[in-house]
């Protein structure tokens, strides 16, 4: 879900019906909601319309930097000052508050975290912890709305050890943000977007709900492998993998295959900002002819963070980019990094800018990892589960970035052990369907 977008790119959104409903409710209610849905129902989009209209004083944060950085918040680990290993109910005691961060959680009416799925249980537990010493309050959370947006179906909490997940599952049931006591506690309404913008071939988004629910029957797999095909477009189309690996192999390799000249761009960085949160690269290699990807939605609507192109060609200030049929001249753009601080005198939430990015705004895009694909709409993608699938919803989020089935380009075919759902998720998500309806 990690669409980036202006301000100035909300002035022309009109709300889905359902989706205005929801904005009343978090604007004018102290509900706690878990905001969910499938792939290409406008999660982000009601994220960002919500923090840029609301009155309330809120902060969004979200669990890794570049989420962060496309979403114009903080990361959790920085606002709330968690270190970033795991907080054990032991180790909750030592988390300290400074006065900044004491006095900002005292003073907001709203946190919104975007990428729920991602956020470990016990990161969920500390910012609970947290949020009630400062608030000196024994409610969920402090008393504070808690909105949280995400897809428990698509990516999940890392756990890096057989023996974390072991201690997860003895302490919690589990790594996820519903296994917290304080999730539990909180009771958050579920509240789940059903219109799907992103695709309206009903085929395949019968097809998606099969593999996001990890119940596929043969008909479903039948069908999704007919996109099994040797006549696969070289032009504007995107292989997904599953590894880093894969996708520098297949960069490089179609990079070395231009003859063009070498130009290399250095971004231009202010501030501490760490290498895992830049959302390009520091050093881009390009040449003409090279297939790259927009990273930021751009301000005169001609692309869309997402939106491929081909180098026309390479200056020192400037880039043309072919994307469709157009020509475009692309600089370099920036990107922010913040602190949330509290105004006591405005009794506002103020957003800090504390370190800058600047870099043209693309990268090589012949692949990308499925990770990465996360929030990303494609016309055209080809899926190579080489290696195979080897994370819950992994295929899901892989088959869900494309808009029709004609668009849709297999390396091999899908078997029932590539769609990993986790029981977990799946029995969770079947207890809170009674929340589901927006009244």
């Amino acid at each position: 879900m990690a669409h980036s977008m202006d301000n100035n790119d909300l002035d022309q959104v009109t709300l889905s019906e359902e989706q205005n409903q929801l904005f009343e409710k978090l604007e004018n209610s102290n509900s706690s909601v878990f905001v969910t849905g499938n792939a290409g129902t406008g999660k982000s989009l009601l994220l960002q319309y919500f923090k840029t209209y609301t009155k309330k004083n809120i902060v969004v944060v979200a669990p890794t930097g570049v989420a962060a950085l496309n979403v114009g918040g903080q990361t959790i680990n920085s606002l709330f000052r968690i270190p970033p290993a795991v907080i054990t109910k032991d180790k909750q005691k030592s988390l300290k508050l400074n006065s900044t961060t004491a006095t900002l959680l005292k003073n907001l009416d709203t946190v919104v975290i975007d990428e729920i799925s991602m956020v470990r249980v016990d990161m969920l537990e500390a910012i609970d912890y947290l949020l009630k010493r400062a608030r000196k309050s024994r409610l969920p959370f402090g008393g504070v709305q808690m909105v949280m947006f995400g897809d428990l179906f698509q990516l999940s909490p890392i756990v890096t050890s057989r023996e974390l997940r072991r201690y997860f599952d003895e302490m919690y049931g589990g790594a996820y943000c519903f296994n917290a006591d304080s999730w539990k506690a909180l009771n958050p309404e579920t509240i789940e977007l059903s219109t799907i913008f992103r695709q309206t071939d009903n085929a395949l988004i019968s097809l998606l709900n099969a593999v996001r629910n990890g119940n596929p029957e043969q008909t479903h797999l039948d069908k999704l492998n007919e996109r099994v095909t040797t006549e696969i477009p070289t032009k504007n189309t995107i292989t997904l993998a599953t590894t880093n690996q894969s996708v520098r192999n297949t960069n490089d390799q179609k990079l070395a295959a231009l003859t063009e000249k070498e130009h290399k761009y250095n971004a231009y960085i202010t501030g501490k900002l760490e290498a895992s949160a830049f959302p390009t690269e520091a050093v881009l290699t390009l040449k003409k002819g090279a297939q790259i990807m927009m990273l930021k939605n751009d301000r005169e609507k001609r692309w869309v963070n997402g939106s491929l192109g081909t180098i026309k060609s390479l200056g020192k200030n400037e880039i043309k980019v072919t994307i469709g049929s157009d020509t475009y001249s692309v600089n370099p753009e920036e990107w922010s990094k913040i602190n949330y601080v509290y105004d006591a005198e405005t009794k506002k939430v103020e957003e800090e800018v504390i370190s800058t990015f600047s870099q043209f705004p693309l990268r090589l895009a012949w692949a990308i990892t499925i990770h990465k694909s996360q929030g990303q709409t494609y016309e055209s993608v080809i899926v190579d589960l080489e290696g195979g699938a080897f994370a819950h919803g992994q295929t899901y989020v892989a088959l869900s970035r494309c808009t029709n089935l004609e668009g849709l380009f297999l390396k091999r075919k899908v078997a029932p052990r590539d769609i990993i759902v986790d029981s977990l998720v799946v029995n969770y998500m079947n207890q809170t369907k009674r929340f589901l309806t927006l009244d």
